[in-house]
């Protein structure tokens, strides 16, 4: 097996289990579709990040503990990676038209708990609710993979997962203004309806039949079979252990960059350092051009360029306290790479089982949630030891394992993708 290339050898569909079916005949995917698949995407992860501008407001309003409130954040991230394991991989299995309009109405259904929440249990749940059903963001990303050509399909995923980067990077900005506006309350209202227009959008458009079924597993089979495939496939072993250092050194820096900002000689103010996001979608550019370099059969020098170029970045980011040009450009090239792993990451899992592309999509993304827990963790324990010197220390180690990691990998591969 080789541990960096994108073809599906015949070796792979002969030792399958016999309960697989041959994965369904993509269909033909407008640009129109593939942005609505972004716009979902975006939409439905952004959920996830709401929260962080809006902790004290909540608190207060809810007569919350500064350690209850804290909590809001761990338990909406404790149920999307509940959700990875236990949700995603049902798209093998069920159909994924309704799957996904199943979804987005449930995800309706728990921001409006939250929206509603008159204490602090029920907003507790609603916001684990919200974090396990988030996850049909990852649904669509194997949804959209699986409709699309394969000649195509790093394209596809490249725009789908720029969507996404939007989500994540501008949630935290529209979530304080919106407060600003109308009060917290409103975040999660607004969230609700998009997330039912687009429920519906989604119904009346995607084709019928276009979510077919792969596979005759049932619901426990199916959840083993993703733990196996971590066992069988050495490249999504290794994709996953990318995905886990980069998105350790992104966690790294956006978990802890408020603190040095929000310090002299700066003083900003939360709406001016969430708008810092808005630099970071830079990185939606990088996601549809590395899915292009993919699909030319590029993935291992595009690969090793943005890992180079994560590496780079620490330089001017350790400069931050003393040039904003600096940070600015830190922050370009950190996403910019970020999200071209990543994509590269998504593209080349889902080629080598498209019949079991949900639960790789899945699985790969429990280790994109550990890597990103790890560096928030340590970057905020970090900067209050030693400062921001020790949390680029921190990123820029993230980054060079990883770098470490592609140039002992690289010449494993069989050749594909050259």
């Amino acid at each position: 097996m080789p541990c960096d290339g994108q073809a599906v050898t015949r070796r792979q569909f002969e030792t399958a289990p016999e309960c697989e079916t041959a994965p369904e005949a993509a269909l033909p995917l407008s640009r129109g579709i593939v942005l609505l698949f972004a716009v979902a995407c975006g939409a439905a992860v952004a959920n996830v990040y709401f929260s962080q501008p809006l902790l004290v407001t909540m608190g207060h309003d809810l007569a919350m503990s500064p350690a209850l409130i804290g909590s809001v954040v761990t338990l909406t991230h404790v149920g999307y990676g509940l959700g990875l394991f236990f949700l995603v991989p049902l798209g093998d299995t069920a159909d994924r038209r309704r799957l996904v309009v199943l979804q987005l109405l449930l995800l309706v259904g728990a921001l409006t708990v939250v929206a509603t929440a008159r204490t602090a249990g029920m907003l507790l749940a609603g916001m684990a609710a919200t974090g396990l059903l988030a996850v049909v963001t990852q649904t669509l990303v194997a949804f959209a993979a699986s409709l699309a050509p394969a000649a195509n399909r790093g394209r596809v995923v490249g725009l789908v997962t720029s969507g996404v980067v939007v989500g994540i990077l501008l949630a935290r900005t529209a979530s304080g203004v919106m407060a600003d506006l109308a009060g917290w309350r409103s975040v999660y209202l607004a969230s609700a309806i998009l997330t039912a227009l687009l429920a519906l959008v989604l119904h009346l458009v995607l084709p019928r039949g276009s979510g077919t079924p792969r596979t005759s597993l049932r619901y426990g089979e199916l959840l083993r079979s993703t733990v196996t495939l971590f066992a069988r496939e050495r490249l999504l072993r290794l994709r996953a252990l990318f995905g886990l250092l980069v998105f350790a050194a992104f966690s790294t820096l956006w978990s802890s960059v408020a603190l040095p900002l929000s310090e002299a000689p700066y003083f900003l103010s939360h709406s001016a350092i969430g708008a810092l996001g808005l630099i970071g979608a830079a990185g939606a550019l990088a996601a549809s051009v590395a899915g292009g370099l993919n699909d030319r059969g590029l993935s291992r020098q595009t690969t090793g360029t943005a890992l180079a170029l994560l590496a780079v970045s620490w330089v001017p980011l350790a400069f931050t306290r003393s040039s904003p040009a600096a940070l600015i450009v830190g922050v370009i090239l950190l996403d910019l790479a970020v999200q071209a792993v990543h994509v590269t990451n998504q593209t080349l899992i889902y080629a080598l089982r498209p019949d079991a592309g949900s639960r790789l999509i899945g699985g790969y993304m429990v280790f994109y949630s550990i890597g990103s827990a790890t560096g928030a963790i340590a970057a905020t324990t970090l900067y209050t030891v030693g400062g921001w010197g020790a949390v680029c220390a921190l990123g820029a180690t993230f980054s060079c394992l990883g770098l470490a990691l592609w140039a002992v990998t690289r010449r494993c591969a069989d050749g594909v993708g050259d």
